[in-house]
Protein backbone atom coordinates (compact mmCIF):
# COMPACT_ATOMS: atom_id res chain seq x y z
CA UNK A 1 0.00 0.00 0.00
CA UNK A 2 1.84 3.60 -1.13
CA UNK A 3 1.79 5.48 2.00
CA UNK A 4 1.43 9.73 2.76
CA UNK A 5 4.39 10.67 3.91
CA UNK A 6 3.46 14.13 3.65
CA UNK A 7 0.45 16.57 3.38
CA UNK A 8 -2.65 17.11 1.92
CA UNK A 9 -1.50 20.66 1.81
CA UNK A 10 -4.47 22.38 1.20
CA UNK A 11 -3.23 25.90 -1.25
CA UNK A 12 -4.72 27.34 -4.03
CA UNK A 13 -9.27 27.76 -3.87
CA UNK A 14 -10.05 30.02 -6.84
CA UNK A 15 -11.93 33.38 -6.13
CA UNK A 16 -13.57 34.29 -9.08
CA UNK A 17 -15.84 30.91 -9.57
CA UNK A 18 -14.86 29.08 -6.28
CA UNK A 19 -15.35 25.83 -8.05
CA UNK A 20 -11.30 24.86 -7.99
CA UNK A 21 -8.75 24.25 -6.15
CA UNK A 22 -5.04 22.18 -5.46
CA UNK A 23 -4.12 19.46 -3.27
CA UNK A 24 -0.21 18.95 -2.48
CA UNK A 25 0.55 15.47 -1.43
CA UNK A 26 4.25 14.13 -0.81
CA UNK A 27 3.84 9.57 -1.14
CA UNK A 28 6.64 6.76 -0.55
CA UNK A 29 6.76 5.62 -3.96
CA UNK A 30 4.95 6.69 -7.52
CA UNK A 31 1.06 6.32 -8.00
CA UNK A 32 -2.00 7.90 -9.19
CA UNK A 33 -2.79 10.64 -6.07
CA UNK A 34 -6.74 11.79 -5.48
CA UNK A 35 -8.87 13.60 -3.76
CA UNK A 36 -12.18 12.93 -3.21
CA UNK A 37 -14.93 15.60 -1.99
CA UNK A 38 -17.95 15.09 -0.51
CA UNK A 39 -20.31 17.15 -2.58
CA UNK A 40 -18.73 15.79 -5.74
CA UNK A 41 -15.64 17.22 -6.77
CA UNK A 42 -12.66 16.13 -6.91
CA UNK A 43 -9.13 15.23 -9.27
CA UNK A 44 -5.98 13.52 -9.68
CA UNK A 45 -2.70 13.71 -10.50
CA UNK A 46 0.22 11.21 -11.42
CA UNK A 47 3.30 11.86 -8.76
CA UNK A 48 6.93 13.55 -10.54
CA UNK A 49 10.15 12.43 -8.60
CA UNK A 50 12.84 14.72 -7.48
CA UNK A 51 15.82 12.88 -5.50
CA UNK A 52 14.05 10.00 -4.77
CA UNK A 53 11.13 11.60 -3.59
CA UNK A 54 7.51 11.87 -5.21
CA UNK A 55 4.75 14.39 -5.01
CA UNK A 56 1.82 15.31 -6.71
CA UNK A 57 0.21 18.15 -6.56
CA UNK A 58 -3.97 17.60 -7.18
CA UNK A 59 -6.39 20.23 -9.37
CA UNK A 60 -9.77 19.56 -8.01
CA UNK A 61 -12.53 20.41 -10.12
CA UNK A 62 -16.36 20.56 -9.77
CA UNK A 63 -16.47 22.17 -6.20
CA UNK A 64 -19.72 24.46 -5.81
CA UNK A 65 -19.19 28.13 -4.81
CA UNK A 66 -19.99 29.58 -1.14
CA UNK A 67 -20.22 25.76 0.37
CA UNK A 68 -17.75 23.67 2.42
CA UNK A 69 -17.34 20.35 1.67
CA UNK A 70 -14.90 17.52 3.57
CA UNK A 71 -12.61 15.53 1.66
CA UNK A 72 -10.22 12.31 1.49
CA UNK A 73 -7.16 11.21 -0.45
CA UNK A 74 -6.70 8.34 -1.82
CA UNK A 75 -3.41 7.27 -2.80
CA UNK A 76 -3.49 4.50 -5.76
CA UNK A 77 -7.00 3.63 -4.79
CA UNK A 78 -6.67 3.31 -1.21
CA UNK A 79 -8.03 6.06 1.51
CA UNK A 80 -5.15 7.26 3.31
CA UNK A 81 -6.43 10.59 4.59
CA UNK A 82 -8.00 11.63 6.98
CA UNK A 83 -5.55 9.71 9.65
CA UNK A 84 -7.79 7.12 11.66
CA UNK A 85 -8.07 8.34 15.30
CA UNK A 86 -6.31 11.45 14.16
CA UNK A 87 -8.08 13.52 16.73
CA UNK A 88 -8.78 16.22 14.32
CA UNK A 89 -12.57 16.79 12.34
CA UNK A 90 -12.17 15.86 8.70
CA UNK A 91 -10.30 18.25 6.10
CA UNK A 92 -12.59 20.77 4.14
CA UNK A 93 -12.24 22.90 1.34
CA UNK A 94 -14.16 26.31 2.10
CA UNK A 95 -15.09 28.35 -1.47
CA UNK A 96 -16.09 31.64 -1.79
CA UNK A 97 -19.68 32.70 -3.13
CA UNK A 98 -18.82 34.50 -6.45
CA UNK A 99 -18.75 38.14 -5.92
CA UNK A 100 -18.16 37.85 -2.54
CA UNK A 101 -16.76 40.89 -0.72
CA UNK A 102 -15.25 39.93 2.48
CA UNK A 103 -12.23 37.92 3.21
CA UNK A 104 -10.07 37.15 6.33
CA UNK A 105 -6.66 36.82 5.92
CA UNK A 106 -4.22 35.87 8.60
CA UNK A 107 -0.40 35.84 8.30
CA UNK A 108 2.81 35.85 10.32
CA UNK A 109 6.27 34.28 9.40
CA UNK A 110 9.26 32.62 11.60
CA UNK A 111 7.89 29.24 12.62
CA UNK A 112 11.37 27.33 14.38
CA UNK A 113 10.24 23.58 13.74
CA UNK A 114 8.53 22.26 17.41
CA UNK A 115 10.85 20.05 19.80
CA UNK A 116 9.93 16.24 19.85
CA UNK A 117 6.88 15.23 22.23
CA UNK A 118 8.03 15.57 25.74
CA UNK A 119 10.32 18.06 25.54
CA UNK A 120 9.78 21.84 27.04
CA UNK A 121 9.64 24.17 24.27
CA UNK A 122 12.14 26.84 24.43
CA UNK A 123 10.15 29.21 22.03
CA UNK A 124 6.80 28.63 24.04
CA UNK A 125 3.01 27.72 22.61
CA UNK A 126 2.84 27.64 18.48
CA UNK A 127 0.76 29.94 17.25
CA UNK A 128 -0.22 27.71 14.42
CA UNK A 129 -0.93 25.17 16.85
CA UNK A 130 -3.05 27.29 19.15
CA UNK A 131 -5.10 28.33 15.83
CA UNK A 132 -5.44 24.72 14.91
CA UNK A 133 -6.63 23.96 18.23
CA UNK A 134 -9.02 27.18 18.10
CA UNK A 135 -10.28 25.82 14.45
CA UNK A 136 -10.56 22.49 15.45
CA UNK A 137 -13.62 23.08 18.23
CA UNK A 138 -16.19 23.40 15.31
CA UNK A 139 -15.99 19.73 13.55
CA UNK A 140 -17.76 21.15 10.55
CA UNK A 141 -14.96 23.32 9.37
CA UNK A 142 -16.84 26.45 9.79
CA UNK A 143 -15.30 28.48 12.90
CA UNK A 144 -16.55 32.00 12.68
CA UNK A 145 -12.98 32.88 12.79
CA UNK A 146 -11.42 30.81 10.18
CA UNK A 147 -9.18 31.96 7.62
CA UNK A 148 -10.01 32.28 3.85
CA UNK A 149 -6.23 32.60 4.01
CA UNK A 150 -3.06 31.87 5.32
CA UNK A 151 -0.01 33.90 4.68
CA UNK A 152 3.14 32.44 5.28
CA UNK A 153 5.84 35.48 4.60
CA UNK A 154 9.29 33.66 4.98
CA UNK A 155 11.32 31.43 7.24
CA UNK A 156 8.94 28.13 6.99
CA UNK A 157 11.87 26.15 7.90
CA UNK A 158 15.58 27.03 9.18
CA UNK A 159 18.30 25.39 7.21
CA UNK A 160 20.64 26.96 9.92
CA UNK A 161 19.20 26.88 12.42
CA UNK A 162 17.85 23.29 13.89
CA UNK A 163 16.55 21.35 16.33
CA UNK A 164 18.17 19.19 18.77
CA UNK A 165 16.17 15.99 16.94
CA UNK A 166 17.16 17.24 13.51
CA UNK A 167 20.73 17.37 14.77
CA UNK A 168 20.94 13.81 16.04
CA UNK A 169 19.59 12.58 12.67
CA UNK A 170 22.07 14.73 10.68
CA UNK A 171 24.99 13.16 12.87
CA UNK A 172 23.56 9.79 12.23
CA UNK A 173 24.25 10.71 8.31
CA UNK A 174 27.20 12.42 7.87
CA UNK A 175 30.16 13.99 9.58
CA UNK A 176 29.09 17.30 11.52
CA UNK A 177 32.57 18.20 12.19
CA UNK A 178 33.15 18.87 8.34
CA UNK A 179 31.37 22.36 6.73
CA UNK A 180 28.27 23.03 6.85
CA UNK A 181 28.12 21.57 10.32
CA UNK A 182 24.76 21.22 11.99
CA UNK A 183 22.94 23.16 9.07
CA UNK A 184 21.09 21.24 6.37
CA UNK A 185 23.81 20.45 3.46
CA UNK A 186 21.72 19.00 0.38
CA UNK A 187 17.81 18.37 -0.71
CA UNK A 188 17.67 15.35 1.02
CA UNK A 189 17.97 17.33 4.35
CA UNK A 190 15.66 19.63 3.23
CA UNK A 191 12.69 17.40 2.86
CA UNK A 192 13.74 16.11 6.91
CA UNK A 193 13.29 19.63 7.61
CA UNK A 194 9.45 20.26 6.23
CA UNK A 195 8.63 16.75 7.39
CA UNK A 196 9.64 17.33 11.50
CA UNK A 197 8.17 20.84 10.83
CA UNK A 198 4.72 19.78 8.13
CA UNK A 199 4.03 16.38 10.45
CA UNK A 200 3.33 18.24 13.49
CA UNK A 201 -0.25 16.92 13.53
CA UNK A 202 -2.07 19.98 14.57
CA UNK A 203 0.30 21.93 11.85
CA UNK A 204 -0.53 19.00 9.54
CA UNK A 205 -4.35 19.09 9.80
CA UNK A 206 -4.58 22.88 9.82
CA UNK A 207 -2.42 23.04 6.44
CA UNK A 208 -5.33 20.36 5.26
CA UNK A 209 -7.66 22.55 5.89
CA UNK A 210 -6.85 26.32 5.74
CA UNK A 211 -5.65 27.04 1.95
CA UNK A 212 -1.91 28.77 2.30
CA UNK A 213 0.32 31.54 -0.02
CA UNK A 214 3.91 31.34 0.95
CA UNK A 215 7.06 33.40 -0.27
CA UNK A 216 10.48 32.61 1.47
CA UNK A 217 13.10 34.78 3.61
CA UNK A 218 16.60 33.96 4.62
CA UNK A 219 15.97 31.05 6.89
CA UNK A 220 14.71 29.04 4.06
CA UNK A 221 18.36 28.91 2.74
CA UNK A 222 20.43 30.92 5.31
CA UNK A 223 20.62 33.93 7.48
CA UNK A 224 21.03 37.42 5.66
CA UNK A 225 20.85 35.33 2.22
CA UNK A 226 21.73 37.95 -0.37
CA UNK A 227 22.54 40.70 1.99
CA UNK A 228 25.71 42.51 -0.27
CA UNK A 229 27.67 41.54 -3.45
CA UNK A 230 30.64 41.01 -1.32
CA UNK A 231 28.48 38.18 0.76
CA UNK A 232 27.35 36.23 -2.38
CA UNK A 233 31.59 36.58 -3.49
CA UNK A 234 32.49 34.96 -0.44
CA UNK A 235 29.41 32.46 0.02
CA UNK A 236 30.83 31.36 -3.88
CA UNK A 237 34.19 30.85 -3.04
CA UNK A 238 32.87 28.54 -0.13
CA UNK A 239 32.96 24.78 -1.27
CA UNK A 240 29.56 23.72 0.33
CA UNK A 241 27.61 26.52 -0.56
CA UNK A 242 26.33 25.62 -4.25
CA UNK A 243 24.70 22.42 -2.81
CA UNK A 244 23.52 24.21 -0.64
CA UNK A 245 21.72 27.16 -2.41
CA UNK A 246 20.67 24.70 -5.29
CA UNK A 247 19.14 22.41 -2.57
CA UNK A 248 17.42 25.34 -0.82
CA UNK A 249 15.56 26.43 -4.07
CA UNK A 250 14.67 23.30 -5.18
CA UNK A 251 13.06 22.24 -2.08
CA UNK A 252 11.26 25.73 -2.00
CA UNK A 253 10.27 25.43 -5.87
CA UNK A 254 8.69 21.51 -4.62
CA UNK A 255 6.89 22.48 -1.04
CA UNK A 256 6.24 25.99 -1.68
CA UNK A 257 6.33 27.43 -4.87
CA UNK A 258 4.10 24.88 -6.79
CA UNK A 259 1.17 25.50 -4.42
CA UNK A 260 1.24 29.18 -5.13
CA UNK A 261 0.43 28.81 -8.68
CA UNK A 262 -3.73 28.49 -9.76
CA UNK A 263 -4.04 25.73 -12.53
CA UNK A 264 -3.79 27.71 -15.28
CA UNK A 265 -0.40 28.97 -14.17
CA UNK A 266 0.49 25.34 -13.67
CA UNK A 267 -0.77 24.12 -17.04
CA UNK A 268 1.44 27.14 -18.75
CA UNK A 269 4.52 26.22 -16.49
CA UNK A 270 7.00 25.02 -18.55
CA UNK A 271 9.37 23.61 -15.95
CA UNK A 272 6.28 22.10 -14.21
CA UNK A 273 5.68 20.40 -17.75
CA UNK A 274 9.48 19.29 -18.23
CA UNK A 275 9.09 17.66 -14.76
CA UNK A 276 6.73 15.52 -14.93
CA UNK A 277 7.57 14.46 -18.18
CA UNK A 278 10.16 12.21 -16.75
CA UNK A 279 10.76 9.86 -15.03
CA UNK A 280 13.01 11.47 -12.36
CA UNK A 281 12.62 15.48 -12.35
CA UNK A 282 15.48 16.27 -10.27
CA UNK A 283 18.01 17.48 -13.18
CA UNK A 284 15.66 19.50 -14.85
CA UNK A 285 15.11 21.27 -11.74
CA UNK A 286 18.16 21.53 -10.49
CA UNK A 287 19.58 23.30 -13.85
CA UNK A 288 16.68 25.46 -13.57
CA UNK A 289 17.54 26.73 -10.22
CA UNK A 290 21.32 27.08 -11.20
CA UNK A 291 19.90 29.43 -13.54
CA UNK A 292 18.08 31.31 -10.85
CA UNK A 293 20.27 31.41 -8.80
CA UNK A 294 23.21 32.71 -11.34
CA UNK A 295 20.19 35.05 -13.07
CA UNK A 296 17.37 35.70 -10.95
CA UNK A 297 15.67 37.35 -14.09
CA UNK A 298 15.06 33.98 -15.22
CA UNK A 299 12.32 33.65 -13.18
CA UNK A 300 9.58 35.30 -11.15
CA UNK A 301 8.97 34.05 -7.41
CA UNK A 302 6.73 36.67 -6.66
CA UNK A 303 3.00 36.48 -7.47
CA UNK A 304 -0.78 37.67 -7.67
CA UNK A 305 -3.78 36.60 -5.87
CA UNK A 306 -7.12 38.42 -5.67
CA UNK A 307 -9.72 37.37 -3.33
CA UNK A 308 -12.73 39.40 -4.54
CA UNK A 309 -12.45 43.32 -4.07
CA UNK A 310 -8.90 41.98 -1.66
CA UNK A 311 -5.68 41.97 -4.07
CA UNK A 312 -2.75 40.48 -2.70
CA UNK A 313 0.94 40.61 -4.20
CA UNK A 314 3.17 38.65 -2.80
CA UNK A 315 6.87 39.95 -3.32
CA UNK A 316 10.49 38.23 -3.35
CA UNK A 317 12.51 40.92 -1.30
CA UNK A 318 15.69 37.59 -1.56
CA UNK A 319 16.26 36.22 -4.77
CA UNK A 320 15.38 39.56 -6.85
CA UNK A 321 17.66 41.87 -5.48
CA UNK A 322 20.00 44.01 -7.09
CA UNK A 323 23.62 44.08 -4.81
CA UNK A 324 26.09 45.94 -6.75
CA UNK A 325 27.19 48.49 -4.36
CA UNK A 326 26.35 51.94 -6.25
CA UNK A 327 23.15 50.27 -8.00
CA UNK A 328 21.61 48.25 -4.90
CA UNK A 329 17.51 47.48 -5.05
CA UNK A 330 15.55 45.22 -3.07
CA UNK A 331 13.56 44.56 -6.63
CA UNK A 332 15.44 44.06 -10.53
CA UNK A 333 13.88 46.45 -12.99
CA UNK A 334 11.84 43.67 -14.10
CA UNK A 335 10.12 42.93 -10.54
CA UNK A 336 9.48 46.38 -9.40
CA UNK A 337 7.74 46.74 -13.03
CA UNK A 338 5.77 43.62 -12.12
CA UNK A 339 4.90 45.11 -8.63
CA UNK A 340 3.80 48.17 -10.69
CA UNK A 341 1.73 47.03 -13.08
CA UNK A 342 -0.11 44.34 -10.80
CA UNK A 343 -0.79 47.46 -8.11
CA UNK A 344 -2.28 50.05 -10.92
CA UNK A 345 -3.87 47.34 -12.84
CA UNK A 346 -7.32 48.69 -12.75
CA UNK A 347 -9.25 46.54 -15.09
CA UNK A 348 -10.07 44.81 -12.27
CA UNK A 349 -10.71 47.23 -9.59
CA UNK A 350 -10.11 46.51 -5.75
CA UNK A 351 -10.86 47.47 -2.11
CA UNK A 352 -7.84 46.78 -0.47
CA UNK A 353 -4.21 46.09 -1.49
CA UNK A 354 -1.83 43.89 0.57
CA UNK A 355 1.84 43.58 -0.79
CA UNK A 356 3.23 41.05 1.41
CA UNK A 357 6.93 41.58 1.58
CA UNK A 358 9.08 39.32 4.10
CA UNK A 359 10.99 42.19 5.14
CA UNK A 360 9.09 45.45 6.57
CA UNK A 361 9.00 47.97 4.85
CA UNK A 362 8.23 50.94 7.56
CA UNK A 363 10.75 50.18 10.64
CA UNK A 364 11.29 51.61 13.86
CA UNK A 365 13.29 55.24 12.98
CA UNK A 366 16.41 54.39 14.52
CA UNK A 367 16.86 51.35 12.84
CA UNK A 368 16.00 52.97 9.97
CA UNK A 369 18.61 55.45 9.79
CA UNK A 370 21.29 52.84 10.93
CA UNK A 371 20.47 50.80 8.10
CA UNK A 372 20.38 54.05 5.74
CA UNK A 373 24.07 55.39 7.15
CA UNK A 374 25.35 51.96 7.14
CA UNK A 375 24.68 51.70 3.58
CA UNK A 376 26.10 54.77 2.51
CA UNK A 377 29.08 53.85 4.40
CA UNK A 378 29.49 50.15 2.64
CA UNK A 379 29.14 52.63 -0.66
CA UNK A 380 32.43 54.23 0.07
CA UNK A 381 30.71 57.94 0.95
CA UNK A 382 33.50 58.06 3.90
CA UNK A 383 36.21 56.01 2.28
CA UNK A 384 37.22 52.28 2.24
CA UNK A 385 37.69 51.94 5.72
CA UNK A 386 34.58 53.10 6.96
CA UNK A 387 33.26 50.84 3.70
CA UNK A 388 35.08 47.65 5.42
CA UNK A 389 33.49 48.60 8.94
CA UNK A 390 30.01 48.95 7.43
CA UNK A 391 29.92 45.45 5.44
CA UNK A 392 30.85 43.72 8.33
CA UNK A 393 28.53 45.54 10.44
CA UNK A 394 25.87 44.94 8.18
CA UNK A 395 26.27 41.27 7.86
CA UNK A 396 27.15 40.93 11.65
CA UNK A 397 23.65 43.38 12.60
CA UNK A 398 21.53 42.39 9.84
CA UNK A 399 20.93 45.57 8.26
CA UNK A 400 19.31 44.57 4.89
CA UNK A 401 15.76 45.86 5.00
CA UNK A 402 14.18 47.88 2.84
CA UNK A 403 15.78 51.31 4.52
CA UNK A 404 19.08 49.45 3.53
CA UNK A 405 18.01 49.71 -0.19
CA UNK A 406 17.57 53.80 -0.30
CA UNK A 407 16.17 53.91 -3.64
CA UNK A 408 13.56 51.18 -3.60
CA UNK A 409 12.42 52.16 -0.41
CA UNK A 410 11.80 55.29 -1.78
CA UNK A 411 10.34 53.83 -4.73
CA UNK A 412 7.48 51.69 -3.06
CA UNK A 413 6.90 54.84 -0.99
CA UNK A 414 5.41 56.22 -4.69
CA UNK A 415 4.03 53.61 -5.82
CA UNK A 416 2.25 52.87 -2.63
CA UNK A 417 1.56 57.00 -3.09
CA UNK A 418 -0.12 56.32 -6.41
CA UNK A 419 -1.81 53.28 -5.98
CA UNK A 420 -3.57 54.98 -3.22
CA UNK A 421 -4.98 58.07 -5.50
CA UNK A 422 -7.77 58.79 -7.38
CA UNK A 423 -11.52 57.67 -7.81
CA UNK A 424 -10.72 53.84 -8.01
CA UNK A 425 -8.69 53.75 -5.13
CA UNK A 426 -8.89 50.97 -2.65
CA UNK A 427 -9.22 52.12 0.79
CA UNK A 428 -6.50 50.87 2.63
CA UNK A 429 -3.15 49.11 1.59
CA UNK A 430 -1.25 47.11 3.51
CA UNK A 431 2.27 46.58 3.54
CA UNK A 432 2.47 42.76 5.44
CA UNK A 433 6.00 41.31 6.87
CA UNK A 434 7.22 39.22 9.23
CA UNK A 435 11.28 38.75 10.05
CA UNK A 436 11.73 41.38 12.95
CA UNK A 437 10.42 38.90 15.61
CA UNK A 438 7.90 41.20 16.83
CA UNK A 439 4.49 42.68 16.24
CA UNK A 440 3.89 46.08 15.65
CA UNK A 441 1.65 48.69 13.33
CA UNK A 442 3.07 51.79 12.00
CA UNK A 443 1.32 54.44 9.37
CA UNK A 444 2.91 57.14 7.56
CA UNK A 445 2.43 60.76 8.89
CA UNK A 446 3.49 62.62 6.60
CA UNK A 447 4.15 62.85 2.59
CA UNK A 448 5.99 64.48 0.14
CA UNK A 449 4.12 66.90 -2.19
CA UNK A 450 4.37 64.93 -5.44
CA UNK A 451 3.75 61.26 -4.16
CA UNK A 452 0.53 61.63 -1.34
CA UNK A 453 -2.17 59.00 -1.61
CA UNK A 454 -5.34 61.27 -1.38
CA UNK A 455 -7.74 57.81 -0.46
CA UNK A 456 -5.74 54.77 0.51
CA UNK A 457 -5.01 54.83 4.46
CA UNK A 458 -1.74 53.44 4.32
CA UNK A 459 -0.38 50.89 7.27
CA UNK A 460 2.63 48.73 7.55
CA UNK A 461 1.54 45.55 9.55
CA UNK A 462 4.25 42.91 10.67
CA UNK A 463 3.68 39.98 12.45
CA UNK A 464 6.31 38.18 13.49
CA UNK A 465 7.78 35.00 14.99
CA UNK A 466 4.83 32.63 14.84
CA UNK A 467 6.98 29.91 16.81
CA UNK A 468 10.62 31.21 17.91
CA UNK A 469 12.54 33.73 20.39
CA UNK A 470 14.09 37.29 20.57
CA UNK A 471 16.55 37.82 23.19
CA UNK A 472 15.62 40.65 25.64
CA UNK A 473 18.16 42.98 24.71
CA UNK A 474 16.91 43.12 21.05
CA UNK A 475 13.78 43.84 22.79
CA UNK A 476 15.28 46.49 24.26
CA UNK A 477 16.04 47.60 20.95
CA UNK A 478 13.27 47.76 19.59
CA UNK A 479 11.71 50.04 21.77
CA UNK A 480 14.30 52.03 22.33
CA UNK A 481 14.53 52.64 18.00
CA UNK A 482 10.34 53.94 18.78
CA UNK A 483 11.51 56.56 20.94
CA UNK A 484 12.02 60.55 20.53
CA UNK A 485 16.01 59.42 21.75
CA UNK A 486 16.20 56.72 19.66
CA UNK A 487 15.26 59.34 16.42
CA UNK A 488 17.04 61.82 17.50
CA UNK A 489 19.89 59.51 17.56
CA UNK A 490 19.17 58.13 14.11
CA UNK A 491 19.18 61.67 12.70
CA UNK A 492 22.94 61.76 13.77
CA UNK A 493 23.98 58.73 12.37
CA UNK A 494 22.35 59.72 8.75
CA UNK A 495 23.64 62.86 9.28
CA UNK A 496 27.37 60.94 9.08
CA UNK A 497 26.21 59.18 6.61
CA UNK A 498 25.41 62.58 3.92
CA UNK A 499 22.00 60.98 3.57
CA UNK A 500 18.82 63.42 3.96
CA UNK A 501 15.64 62.78 5.56
CA UNK A 502 13.52 59.42 4.42
CA UNK A 503 10.35 60.70 1.74
CA UNK A 504 8.20 60.06 4.32
CA UNK A 505 7.56 60.57 7.80
CA UNK A 506 5.96 57.72 10.18
CA UNK A 507 5.01 56.60 13.93
CA UNK A 508 3.68 53.48 15.47
CA UNK A 509 0.27 53.11 16.21
CA UNK A 510 0.73 49.62 17.78
CA UNK A 511 2.96 47.94 19.79
CA UNK A 512 5.54 46.58 20.12
CA UNK A 513 4.34 42.84 20.99
CA UNK A 514 6.20 39.87 21.45
CA UNK A 515 5.98 36.79 21.56
CA UNK A 516 4.34 33.70 19.56
CA UNK A 517 1.49 35.63 17.54
CA UNK A 518 -0.58 35.90 14.25
CA UNK A 519 -2.42 38.51 12.72
CA UNK A 520 -5.75 38.30 11.11
CA UNK A 521 -7.23 41.28 8.41
CA UNK A 522 -10.77 40.81 8.46
CA UNK A 523 -11.83 43.13 4.91
CA UNK A 524 -15.47 43.44 4.41
CA UNK A 525 -16.26 45.89 1.37
CA UNK A 526 -14.21 49.21 1.91
CA UNK A 527 -13.61 48.21 5.84
CA UNK A 528 -10.73 46.76 7.16
CA UNK A 529 -10.01 45.38 10.70
CA UNK A 530 -7.57 43.87 12.26
CA UNK A 531 -6.65 41.52 15.22
CA UNK A 532 -3.65 40.41 16.89
CA UNK A 533 -3.63 36.72 18.77
CA UNK A 534 -0.56 35.87 20.69
CA UNK A 535 0.11 32.11 21.67
CA UNK A 536 -0.07 31.57 25.48
CA UNK A 537 -0.41 29.08 28.42
CA UNK A 538 -3.08 29.41 30.19
CA UNK A 539 -5.15 28.38 33.07
CA UNK A 540 -8.92 26.94 32.12
CA UNK A 541 -11.99 26.78 34.53
CA UNK A 542 -12.98 23.05 35.12
CA UNK A 543 -16.35 23.93 33.12
CA UNK A 544 -14.36 25.46 30.51
CA UNK A 545 -11.92 22.82 30.47
CA UNK A 546 -14.22 19.82 30.48
CA UNK A 547 -12.16 19.14 33.91
CA UNK A 548 -13.57 17.30 37.28
CA UNK A 549 -14.02 20.51 39.51
CA UNK A 550 -9.88 21.15 38.71
CA UNK A 551 -8.48 24.03 36.58
CA UNK A 552 -6.63 23.06 33.13
CA UNK A 553 -3.09 24.77 32.30
CA UNK A 554 -3.11 24.84 27.87
CA UNK A 555 -2.06 26.59 25.12
CA UNK A 556 -4.41 28.90 23.40
CA UNK A 557 -4.63 32.23 21.27
CA UNK A 558 -5.29 34.98 23.47
CA UNK A 559 -6.53 38.26 21.17
CA UNK A 560 -4.37 40.84 22.19
CA UNK A 561 -5.38 43.52 19.99
CA UNK A 562 -8.29 44.46 18.08
CA UNK A 563 -8.83 47.89 15.85
CA UNK A 564 -10.67 49.68 13.02
CA UNK A 565 -7.97 50.47 10.56
CA UNK A 566 -10.57 52.43 7.86
CA UNK A 567 -12.40 54.31 10.97
CA UNK A 568 -11.51 57.68 11.18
Amino acid sequence: MTRLRLGPVLRYVDWERGDTATVWVETDRPCTAEVVCADGGGGSAETFQISGHHYALIPVTGLRSGTSTTYEVLLGGDRVWPLPDAGFPPSTINTPRPGADAARITFGSCRWAAPAEGEKDPAGPDALDTLAARLAEHPDGTHTERPDYLLLLGDQVYADEISKATRRWLAARRDLREPPGVEVADYEEYTHLYDESWLDPEVRWLLSTVPTCMIFDDHDVIDDWNTSAAWVADMRATPWWRERILSGLMSYWVYQHLGNLSPAELAADEVYARVCAVPDGTDVLRDFTARADQDPATVRWSYRRDFGNVRLLMVDTRAARVLKEGARAMLDEDEARWLAEQALDDSRPYDHLLIGTSLPWLLPPLIHDAEGWNAALASGVRGTRWARFAEDLRRRSDLEHWAAFPASFERMARLIAEAGSGPAAPATVCVLSGDVHHAYVAEPTAWPDDARPDTAKVFQLTCSPVHNGIPSSIKLGFRFGWSATGQRLGRRLARHGRIGRPLLRWRRTGGPWFGNQLMTLTLRGRSAQLRLDQARQVRTGAGEAGGKGRSVTGARLVTAMTTDLTQE
